[in-house]
């Protein structure tokens, strides 16, 4: 089903209509679909790099209009809808950890969210269920989104598909650093 619908998704990349379509994924992914916004957003930013910071844009403003709504879900429909829905995915084990993440890192964990591998929808349901404050949330989502948006429109206009794998490759580590920075920012009290 996942192939099915990522082949869906990436074919919607060439659509006339691709900017709706993008934001329509963005936002759903945000909240309940499987499908990251950024199988739409790199081809995309790829074919018209004169327009990869509209599309980073309009990617960060669904996305964060769609958390506000898997917020909801996992603030007023927790059993009816989100444990159903972490269920269905098999996200459990990484609900648990960013409920740990929250515990620990606080907001931060929203800035990071957009940052991981870890869907995103999982981050806005826990933010949700554990009441975190409304604008922190949105804030949080703003920067974590923006940020990991703009980069990649910002890497593609700069060095195009080779530097864009370059950078895919090396994701996994460059969150990681990411984390140990912010951890040790923490530690220290100098990011509450």
């Amino acid at each position: 089903m996942i192939r099915r619908l990522l082949h869906w998704a990436l074919d919607k990349a060439g659509h006339p209509r691709a900017p709706a379509w993008l934001g329509a994924i963005s936002f759903a992914e945000s909240s309940f679909f499987p499908i990251p916004p950024d199988v739409l957003l790199a081809p995309m930013a790829l074919a018209r790099p004169h327009r990869g910071w509209y599309f980073a844009a309009l990617t960060t403003l669904t996305s964060v209009l769609g958390g506000l709504l898997g917020y909801l879900i996992g603030a007023l429909l927790y059993q009816a809808v989100a444990a159903p829905l972490l269920d269905f995915y098999g996200a459990r084990a990484e609900y648990r950890q960013v409920v740990d993440w929250f515990g620990t890192y606080g907001v931060w964990a929203v800035f990071l969210a957009g940052l991981t591998p870890v869907p995103y929808k999982v981050f806005t349901i826990a933010a949700g269920s554990l009441a975190m404050p409304l604008l922190p949330f949105v804030v949080g989502s703003f920067a974590g989104r923006g940020l990991r948006f703009f980069a990649l429109a910002g890497v593609i206009r700069l060095g195009g598909e080779p530097l864009y794998r370059q950078v895919e490759r090396w994701s996994p580590l460059l969150f990681w650093l990411g984390v140990a920075g912010i951890a040790v920012l923490v530690g220290y009290g100098l990011l509450a």
